[in-house]
């Protein structure tokens, strides 16, 4: 699969500790792919095909109070709500007529509880944002419930084109149950038991492959090449994946890949260095290539331990409310290289945009996704909830980058050199290679 599909993760910040459990949500089926098998396998199938949107890492904010000025504008629109705001009369009599007509014509008994829920959903997609969204109280509880419990899966990265909801797999971790039974990156999954899966958001699909350890899930897959579908019963089991791997590249240079920004990123990548500079590293390259991002507080808490005193990041909402995250005067003093490409997004491109302000290091790759804004989840007192764009992030120097992304130093489009090698070697990958090559010219760090 090529290393310049788009996709997405939701970048979100937290600011109740009660909602930091959904940082675990997805983790297992839709967390970012690993570096360790960066070769022609993985740029095969169906390159370019999809535009989608990974949702590796579901993490939110509770926001139960809302500020003054926004209490004043919901005031008025409640008020209003009869007369000249969003439930006219007018609006009142279609919707009276529509739920007849149902009622009448339709050829099944109708729940009314979920002709409800499709007025709050449909009232939520009406902005037009694809981060907003409405969940039932038992969506909610769903998510929650998965943050917190230790659940079995799959172990496969998942992404899903937003128009077609087409699902495909991009990475399928080794040892897992899902590796075991034979589905490979590139396969688009058709149906998960008698689910379409084209038929809902991705999240919600997921957690119909999610279960017990040792129970059975079967998946129907369509791969190029194959002439009629493809089905497997896959055994669920628990799914270990790390957001950190580490080594050393030569004597001086050590490498850190970060596939997503999740609670215990920020410790990892902290063990990470403390290793790699046991092992004598004096230069560093992080890797965050298809790493969609994850938890904005993973993100700066990692800044925080590579860059001097001063601001990493900043949010603001629409009446103009600013939140400052800065850094402490700690900071990593060695020559760094950061990989980034398209699939970059979200806290990547957080951690980029940074590293680029400060002139701390070079951007080696392809341009990032461009996704600068932030979700948060408001919880609602009947125990529904409301995800909602909320603010736009900027970097250091007061960029906001939706829509654009970020330039790397360096532009270099992905090859790997020897597309027949089934086991990966950063020796053939041309922008490690380039990283490498840009570290050694610089000059080591003063002992």
């Amino acid at each position: 699969m090529k290393k310049e599909e788009r996709k997405e993760e939701e970048q979100v910040s937290i600011r109740d500790p009660e909602i930091l459990a959904v940082a675990d949500v997805l983790r297992e089926e839709l967390s970012q792919r690993g570096r360790e098998k960066r070769h022609s396998f993985f740029k095969g199938i169906f390159c370019g095909v999809l535009a989608g949107l990974l949702v590796s890492v579901a993490v939110v904010t509770l926001l139960p109070e809302v500020s003054d000025q926004r209490q004043t504008i919901t005031a008025q629109i409640g008020s209003n709500a009869s007369e000249n705001g969003l439930l006219t009369g007018e609006v009142k009599n279609k919707l009276n007529l529509l739920a007849t007509k149902l009622n009448t014509y339709y050829y099944e008994d109708i729940d009314v509880e979920d002709l409800q829920n499709g007025l709050y959903k449909g009232l939520l997609e009406g902005v037009g944002d694809k981060y907003t969204a409405y969940y039932t109280e038992e969506e909610y509880k769903e998510m929650m419930e998965s943050a917190s419990a230790s659940f079995s899966g799959l172990g496969i990265v998942l992404t899903q084109d937003p128009d077609s909801m087409q699902v495909t797999v991009l990475h399928v971790y080794e040892d897992s149950p899902a590796n075991k039974a034979g589905i490979r990156a590139g396969d688009m999954i058709v149906q998960v038991e008698n689910i379409q899966a084209n038929s809902m958001e991705l999240s919600e699909l997921v957690t119909h492959m999610r279960g017990e350890k040792g129970t059975h899930v079967k998946v129907k897959i369509y791969r190029s090449g194959e002439k009629d579908y493809l089905y497997f019963d896959v055994v669920r089991d628990v799914v270990d994946v790390p957001t950190v791997t580490y080594k050393m590249l030569t004597d001086e240079i050590g490498l850190i890949s970060i596939t997503e920004f999740g609670a215990a990123t920020d410790e990892q990548f902290a063990e990470a260095v403390e290793e790699l500079e046991k092992d004598g590293m004096k230069k560093l390259i992080v890797d965050l290539r298809d790493n969609p991002g994850g938890m904005l507080e993973s993100v700066t808490n990692i800044l925080d331990q590579i860059l001097p005193k001063g601001l990493l990041v900043w949010t603001e909402d629409k009446y103009g409310n600013k939140n400052e995250i800065s850094s402490d005067a700690d900071c990593l003093e060695i020559p760094m290289a950061v990989l980034i490409n398209a699939n970059s997004a979200s806290s990547s491109e957080i951690f980029a945009g940074a590293i680029r302000d400060y002139d701390y290091g070079t951007l080696i790759g392809t341009k990032t996704f461009g996704k600068g804004i932030v979700q948060s989840i408001i919880k609602l007192d009947d125990g529904s909830a409301i995800k909602l764009t909320t603010s736009k992030y900027y970097t250091p120097k007061g960029e906001n980058i939706h829509g654009t992304g970020i330039e790397p130093d360096i532009e270099l489009e992905y090859e790997y050199l020897n597309p027949e090698a089934t086991v990966y070697d950063w020796k053939e990958d041309n922008q490690m290679q380039k990283a490498v090559e840009v570290l050694e010219e610089q000059p080591k760090p003063e002992e």
